[in-house]
């Protein structure tokens, strides 16, 4: 089974820069976007052999998510049950037979770290709601987290120590998040592997250089550990200032 992950910046923009290409020639069994900036009708997808699931913020051209699935979910939740965070188009949540497929945007802590006090609270929340769904079974979640864990994640630690995506209590909460009994699946499989990241700033000619981060993940339940079988990142797709991310799982 393949899934993908990807935060498009801008579905709109994203389809006129080869998203759908990219979907046909992938074939993913579950793919799941992030930040699709768009509201219900302004778009219309076709994308074949698919059932399609949105969630859209209040806000207008801001956040979203979306999970297309060629097998139908058992069921599909939006938002976390918390009013407080489900204003945003921020979680989608599609039932499977074997396990719970979640596509998170994880908020970002803004530039100043305006938002950090929110993005912890989101953190806590959010971790709990995982280990909720996991007392049924087992859960794949999916997206942009909006933080690099180690320093391996990025480019250049040392000046962004204390910036939004890299923060001590971000990386702290990421830890937090493992721990509590998950998987960062590219590191499960590529513990020391280098300067493979999956979003670049449009700034400064960043992705020539490949001055980035690695803030798109696949976190997998421990129990799914022995049916890993691979996880990859799509470094070459443009589209977005991010690129997409893959789990293979036997399922």
């Amino acid at each position: 089974m393949k899934l993908i992950s990807w935060n498009v910046n801008g579905l709109r923009a994203c389809v006129k820069k080869g998203f759908e290409e990219f979907f046909n020639e992938i074939d993913a069994d579950v793919f799941c976007i992030q930040e699709s900036k768009l509201q219900e009708g302004q778009i219309d997808l076709k994308l074949e052999g698919y059932h399609q699931y949105w969630n859209y913020a209040e806000k207008k051209g801001y956040s979203g998510t979306a999970l297309f699935t060629k097998k139908e979910p058992i069921s599909v939740t939006y938002g976390m049950g918390i009013e407080e965070h489900d204003k945003e188009g921020r979680v989608i949540t599609a039932e499977f037979e074997e396990f719970y497929v979640v596509t998170c945007y994880t908020p970002n802590a803004k530039r100043e770290l305006e938002r950090l006090e929110y993005r912890m609270v989101w953190e806590d929340d959010f971790r709990k709601y995982l280990k909720k769904l996991e007392e049924n079974k087992p859960v794949i979640m999916c997206g942009d987290l909006n933080v690099a864990h180690k320093e391996i994640d990025l480019k250049n630690p040392k000046t962004n120590r204390k910036n939004a995506g890299f923060t001590d209590e971000e990386r702290g909460k990421m830890t937090e998040l493992l721990e509590a009994g998950f998987i960062d699946t590219f590191r499960y499989f590529y513990p020391d592997k280098e300067e493979i990241y999956s979003w670049w700033s449009y700034r400064f000619h960043a992705r020539e250089k490949n001055a980035g981060w690695r803030i798109d993940y696949f976190i997998a339940s421990d129990s799914l550990k022995d049916k890993l079988v691979d996880a990859k990142i799509h470094t070459s797709i443009l589209g977005s200032d991010h690129c997409p991310v893959e789990l293979d799982i036997n399922a």
